[in-house]
């Protein structure tokens, strides 16, 4: 099953760094889906990205390659 929702973050005290990234996946009104993106420091509102995508296997490949980049870069899945 494909995750329609990922929650990452990355804390790291001797860099004074708390950020978290969140990705959904939305149907559109015509017919497409659509991939929320957001991201920012903990504990405040985050900038909000929208990626429209003609189906949901597109939006899906572009979020699992996000996810996979953000892992990369030390982000770890959020415990909800």
């Amino acid at each position: 099953m494909i995750p329609t929702n990922i929650d990452l973050k990355r804390i790291d005290p001797s860099l004074n760094m708390r950020r978290f990234y969140r990705m959904c996946l939305q149907p559109d009104l015509f017919g497409g889906v659509d991939l929320v993106r957001e991201w920012g420091r903990i504990g405040r509102g985050g900038q909000v990205l929208i990626e429209r995508h003609s189906g949901e296997a597109a939006a899906i490949t572009s979020m699992q390659s996000l996810e996979a980049s953000k892992l990369k870069r030390g982000y770890e899945t959020a415990a909800l």
